[in-house]
């Protein structure tokens, strides 16, 4: 579903490189936690993997397909939510969706079903029509995810996804997130919720400084602690950085 190999990063003015040799592969069907301190590279990488940031070492591949030289029919399988909702404002919650699922060539019937169970996961039913401006943060959010499921892609992406949600829209999402990969789909989703992350994810892998420091199955990470929890085990790899 993905493939990284070796992936690097540096930014300009930068002797550091804020992606240093990234390699991982994601399985279909899994939830995989990317989990980091404050400037480990999550987001980095993740704008990598969507082809937002070029990348100078390595290669990336979405569902067979390279980031770099297949960059539409890669993009096509990705359906991604950023850490601030980059929206349309002055589009309604209609027009916005609609645009997306036109850049996915989804058909009329399927948007309107699609988008309309979403919609009502989401409480957003009454604010479809009004302008995106005029939505709170959490809301913003929620149409932003309607907006990256509206082409039901494999490979769903998401950077820090639950800030500014709501109790009960946090828990439509993480359930969400499970029936997605249920369907033989991925979930890549970056949070500083350890709690989350230990309930929900397969398998999990922490960054710092630009580097994989652990990579492993939600039970294995469980049973190397013994009795501790992955705040345990993250603190113990993150805590000085």
């Amino acid at each position: 579903m993905l493939t990284i190999k070796n992936a690097s990063k540096t930014y300009a003015r930068q002797n550091v490189k804020a992606v240093d040799g990234l390699n991982l592969q994601l399985r279909p069907g899994e939830i995989f936690g990317f989990l980091g301190p404050n400037g480990a590279g999550k987001t980095t990488a993740i704008k990598m993997v969507t082809g937002i940031l070029e990348f100078e070492e390595g290669n990336i591949e979405v569902c067979g397909f390279d980031i770099k030289r297949d960059s539409i029919n890669a993009k096509m399988n990705i359906g991604y939510v950023s850490d601030n909702h980059v929206v349309y404002d002055k589009l309604s919650g209609r027009e916005y969706v609609n645009f997306m699922a036109d850049v996915y060539g989804v058909d009329n019937e399927t948007r309107k079903i699609r988008a309309g169970e979403l919609l009502r996961i989401f409480d957003l039913e009454r604010a479809f029509d009004s302008p995106i401006s005029s939505y709170s943060h959490g809301m913003k959010q929620k149409i932003s995810i309607i907006g990256a499921l509206i082409h039901n892609p494999k490979l769903w992406i998401l950077d820090e996804p639950l800030l500014g949600l709501d109790p009960q829209s946090a828990f439509e999402l993480k359930k969400l997130m499970r029936d997605h990969c249920d369907r033989g789909n991925t979930v890549f989703f970056s949070t500083h919720i350890l709690e989350v992350a230990e309930k929900l994810c397969d398998r999990v892998g922490i960054i710092v400084r630009g580097r994989l420091s652990l990579l492993g199955d939600m039970e294995e990470v469980k049973a190397a602690q013994g009795d501790g929890s992955l705040e345990d085990l993250f603190l113990k790899i993150a805590g000085g950085n």
